[in-house]
């Protein structure tokens, strides 16, 4: 079967195919709800205020909310209030369409330009994960499929307005770095650079207690906007503990990417999570990653390393995480032990 999608709606689903089973110690699949644990809330509308000292502060936050989690939500972000709905309901028209038809996206290369399938990196993971997936470059060069009618349209118009925001983030992350609001976008190369959108379906699961969506993973990137669906799923690793992502209507989550905090010498920590499953209902999240020309140098940024503070990671390529990721199964921040020095 070339989808989980598939699996579930063939009718033979009985018991979970112990490919899917996870090897995670099911202590480690707790989840904390706790009240006080509460992913940061940026006010977008603040950040792009006329107000010097509106700005300041969301600044701080940012800046606080990079340091300590890694993540934060953003709300009055200004986007096309049901934006985000269509381009949910457009990606899982995408899921709808025929075995036969998503197949001819079935990209083996790493930097194939669409790809889909499921899990993370089939070839290479001992288990597979309950996650259909569709990824594509989005830029510079616009590649999204052309199947289902309507769904290149509205992924355009989601993903021209989402750069958007991801841009004025950027410089809010600049500055609350003591950099040049422009250093991100202007250094990296953020115009011209490399987004990747990344579409997940989560079907229901006969038994969501052994198997995952995701397991543990850090984001590559500068940073990583994702928006999803009502169902829950998504957890935050936070001190230890996994705290559930319960997000407000019509806002945007941010995780700060590999790529981040290498640039920042390891000032802001690139969150850990991951996505699990449920038994009743389908999720599904849409996630698009910012980074430089694939060709683009990472170091630290000059401005952040000095003779008591010396670079915490070698300089490496950008394209050269694709690389690494395309040659093992999924482990958290391997790419930054990777060319940690």
């Amino acid at each position: 079967m070339f989808s989980v999608k598939g699996l579930v709606e063939s009718g033979s689903l009985t018991v979970l195919p112990s490919d899917y089973v996870c090897s995670t110690s099911p202590t480690d699949l707790v989840t904390q709800h706790k009240e006080e644990e509460t992913i940061p809330i940026i006010d977008f509308s603040q950040l792009i205020s006329s107000t010097p000292v509106e700005r300041s502060k969301v600044v701080q936050d940012i800046g606080h909310a990079c340091k300590e989690w890694g993540c934060f939500m953003v709300i009055n972000h200004g986007m096309r209030e049901k934006l985000s709905t269509e381009m949910l309901k457009a990606s899982q028209s995408f899921f709808d369409i025929s075995e036969e038809e998503k197949r001819e996206y079935a990209g083996r290369d790493v930097f194939s330009p669409v790809r889909c399938g499921i899990g993370f990196n089939a070839s290479m993971d001992k288990g597979l994960h309950w996650r259909d997936y569709l990824r594509a470059f989005v830029h510079p060069d616009f590649h999204i499929p052309n199947k289902p009618s309507g769904f290149r349209e509205i992924a355009k118009e989601y993903c021209e307005a989402a750069q958007e925001l991801a841009v004025e983030l950027l410089k809010g992350i600049s500055k609350s770095l003591g950099l040049d609001e422009d250093y991100m976008n202007k250094q990296m190369e953020v115009e011209v650079g490399t987004q990747i959108l990344n579409v997940n379906l989560y079907p229901p699961c006969p038994k969501p207690e052994l198997a995952m969506g995701l397991p543990p993973h850090a984001d590559f990137g500068l940073l990583t906007l994702l928006v999803q669906n009502e169902i829950h799923g998504l957890d935050v690793l936070h001190k230890g503990k996994w705290i559930s992502v319960n997000p407000p209507p019509n806002s945007f989550l941010v995780f700060a990417g590999i790529h981040l905090e290498i640039l920042s010498n390891g000032i802001y920590k690139s969150s850990l999570h991951r996505a699990m499953v449920n038994n009743s209902s389908t999720r599904i999240s849409a996630v698009i990653a910012y980074g430089p020309p694939l060709d683009m140098i990472v170091s630290p940024a000059k401005e952040l390393v000095s003779e008591n503070n010396h670079p915490a990671f070698r300089r490496s390529k950008y394209r050269e995480y694709f690389e690494l990721q395309q040659s093992q199964k999924i482990v958290p921040r391997a790419f930054l032990d990777h060319v940690r020095l």
